[in-house]
């Protein structure tokens, strides 16, 4: 990549205008004749660790040219979206789920402008578990989650689709309906992808709230307590969370390190 390009393509991203104004207190030599001066407004300031993200990510998918169509509009989407009092997702794992969500979007098999990321590469103890309305580009919740027991302690590294493996799946799902299970108001969720995680439904791999789902757990043990494979949220907001996303929204497990799956993935492909 040409580095020297990066300004001029974040600047024609971001209509990133600054203002020049005179500065009645310097010219030039510094004599005070009215020099020039740049000013960039508040409003047009990026987080450098936002900068530092975006640049890491376009060195590994475009070393020797300028970003893609794609690529802008991904970072044109990850630079608006309002975190509010929440951090963003990574950048690798927001634009997985940015270009699934848009193909199944455009294959009719999403109902609500909703996208729910949960990036199994972090600890337990982390929030790794983002809601966003894609339409007001709004974080709206960021949450710790569960993984399954059989996929690791702290952080989740084997993930299965079979019966009784215990393990998280990676992938795509839609949302499906609710239910009242021991857990509680629950929310089922349909597996889009073959052999990644189809078996979503026989397994009962469902989002519901857990007592071991909880912050001060992970912070007391090292790792947030474990399910049979469902994504688990504190109660705290669980039932908010799923009575916002039931019903045909989208939800993302990623994880950074699981290339098998994330170079052969038809939604990612």
């Amino acid at each position: 990549m040409n580095f020297k390009l990066l300004p001029l393509m974040m600047v024609g991203l971001l209509s990133f205008k600054p203002m020049t104004i005179n500065d009645p207190n310097g010219d030039n030599n510094g004599n005070g004749n009215g020099k020039k001066v740049t000013v960039v407004t508040k409003s047009s300031t990026i987080k450098s660790k936002e900068i530092a993200a975006v640049t890491k990510t376009n060195l590994k998918s475009n070393a020797s040219s300028n970003l893609s169509a794609f690529d802008k509009m991904v970072l044109s989407e990850y630079l608006d979206l309002d975190e509010k009092k929440f951090d963003k997702p990574e950048m690798e794992s927001f634009k997985a789920a940015f270009k699934g969500y848009y193909k199944l979007k455009g294959e009719g098999k999403l109902n609500k402008e909703l996208l729910t990321i949960i990036d199994f590469t972090k600890s337990s103890t982390e929030r790794r578990m983002w809601v966003i309305d894609m339409k007001s580009h709004e974080i709206l919740y960021q949450t710790v989650v569960s993984h399954g027991r059989n996929s690791g302690m702290e952080y989740a590294n084997d993930f299965s689709n079979a019966r009784e493996s215990y393990k998280s799946s990676l992938g795509f799902y839609t949302t499906a309906e609710t239910y009242m299970g021991k857990h509680g108001l629950s929310l089922r969720l349909d597996g889009l992808e073959a052999g990644i995680n189809s078996n979503a439904r026989e397994r009962d791999i469902v989002i519901h709230a857990a007592d071991y789902a909880n912050e001060n757990v992970g912070k007391n043990q090292g790792y947030l307590g474990r399910s049979l494979g469902c994504p688990a949220l504190p109660y705290a907001v669980a039932h908010d969370i799923i009575k916002l996303i039931k019903n045909e929204s989208c939800l993302f497990i990623y994880h950074a390190d699981q290339r098998g799956y994330l170079t052969t993935s038809n939604l990612l492909n």
